[in-house]
């Protein structure tokens, strides 16, 4: 297979030393794999034929992007293919008439808001990661991002994708159309994290830059003040372009790191921003410090201009970034609850990390209630890896307990696998795995990832070992 993967693309795009399997076995999470090749292919026609040889070998394909995924969806837990797409990273045409751009799975999204910038308009979701994550990550994973509370997440502003299916075919789904007839396969492929095709060309939808900006930095006394505020300000009927709330201790985190300013002493801070015409965000962010005014918050600053704007978006998006001077690990989590849930479950995830002994600092979008648990840890402690396992997955256990859901950006991947009956029932399983299985009859692409082991009739999650079919 080896030979035949290099008379495909090249040898210089075929690795297999141990040091690039080491590299491509994990992404930003905690979970390892371990590939018996990597391949780099450039175009739709050699993605094909690394699927053409993969299936006459029997042998798995995991499609991976800049490796940012924080919930093992790019990981090869079942060895096989790891089919990197950073190379097919061509933004092949932006259409500012219609608003759309066509580009290939590796283009950074940052990158692509940059290119559009000319054309006065960006590319909506705006992960953490923008900066490195590439826009096949966001398709697979439907990622979001602070900017996503008024705009929506990655399948709200993807078009049509260009995919290659199990058996090396090529299609096309969804169309340039705004309301595209027929079934939605477009939806269905957004955020199915690999397992049911692999994506080699998307179509997305370009915004408009907003004609101006206004960006509050708020501070609580009480996590409970800041999220009374969130709520307040929805209920004020503005939706705002973010509302990001972080707790005391990333907040020192970041500021000693950034020295941007942020007040360390407030237990909780909220960053919320405003766009649109000058008189609509001069009058929302009057309603908005006005809200915070009145549950209390002890001081509310706006930023003067770009760079003092850029400077605190820069802390928020930096901010996983900046616990490393806590701890040589950290395990960075994503669940949902309601808004009108969120003081009780901040409490009890403060709970389980103090019952666990682990140091939890917390940064969220609080505008649409999606959490992002961060515990420190070092993984060369004995037993502390499990102890962060167990904690991360009673902190999901209790978001789903008032009514939250599992993920609200990261996707499932291997990470939350096995916690998918904690939301759907053993039919609904089924219905899921049926879908996989007209995709991909041979559980060829990804597997192991988002369905727990017994999902259908037959097994999703069974392994084979890591290498045997080279």
């Amino acid at each position: 297979m080896y030979d035949e993967l290099i008379a495909a693309l090249d040898a210089e795009r075929v690795l297999q030393t141990p040091l690039a399997l080491h590299v491509y076995g994990r992404d930003a999470g905690v979970y390892r794999g371990q590939p018996a090749v990597v391949v780099l292919p450039e175009t739709t026609a050699e993605v094909v034929r690394v699927v053409e040889i993969a299936n006459r070998h029997e042998v798995p394909v995991v499609a991976r992007g800049a490796g940012t995924g924080l919930a093992a969806g790019a990981v090869a837990t079942e060895g096989g293919i790891v089919l990197v797409t950073t190379k097919m990273n061509r933004i092949e045409e932006i259409d500012p008439d219609n608003r759309t751009a066509l580009v290939g799975p590796g283009v950074i999204n940052l990158d692509l808001s940059k290119a559009a910038e000319p054309y006065a308009l960006h590319f909506a979701p705006d992960p953490s990661s923008q900066a490195a994550c590439t826009i096949g990550g966001n398709v697979a994973n439907n990622s979001g991002g602070p900017h996503c509370l008024a705009e929506g997440s990655t399948v709200n502003h993807v078009l049509a994708l260009e995919v290659v299916l199990a058996d090396g075919s090529v299609a096309m789904v969804g169309s340039a159309a705004p309301d595209p007839i027929g079934l939605d396969l477009r939806g269905l492929l957004v955020g199915s994290e690999g397992t049911l095709a692999i994506v080699t060309k998307i179509l997305v939808r370009l915004l408009p830059n907003p004609p101006d900006v206004r960006t509050l930095l708020c501070s609580f006394d009480s996590i409970a003040d800041a999220a009374a505020t969130v709520s307040g300000i929805i209920a004020a009927g503005i939706v705002p372009a973010a509302l990001e709330m972080m707790d005391q201790a990333i907040t020192r985190a970041v500021e000693n790191w950034l020295h941007a300013g942020l007040p360390t002493d407030a237990t909780a801070i909220l960053l919320a921003e405003v766009v649109g015409d000058t008189a609509a965000v001069e009058a929302e962010a009057k309603v908005m410090a006005e809200v915070a005014h009145a549950h209390h918050a002890r001081d509310v600053r706006m930023a003067a201009d770009d760079s003092e704007r850029a400077l605190l978006w820069k802390g928020r998006k930096a901010a996983f970034g900046a616990v490393a001077q806590a701890a040589p690990n950290y395990y960075l989590h994503d669940t949902v609850v309601p808004r009108t849930r969120l003081v009780e479950t901040m409490a009890k995830v403060y709970e389980i990390g103090a019952r666990h002994e682990l140091q939890m600092l917390n940064v969220f979008h609080a505008g649409d209630g999606n959490l992002h648990p961060l515990m420190v840890f070092d993984a060369s402690v004995p037993g502390m890896t499990e102890k962060v396992q167990q904690a991360a997955d009673e902190l999901v256990a209790a978001c789903v307990a008032v009514g939250g859901v599992l993920s609200g950006e990261h996707g499932i991947g291997r990470e939350k696998r096995d916690l998918m009956p904690l939301m759907f029932s053993a039919t609904d399983l089924d219905a899921q795995a049926r879908i996989k299985e007209t995709f991909d009859p041979h559980n060829r692409f990804n597997p192991g990832k988002v369905l727990p082991t017994g999902a259908r009739c037959f097994d999703l999650g069974a392994s084979v070992p890591p290498g045997a079919w080279v």
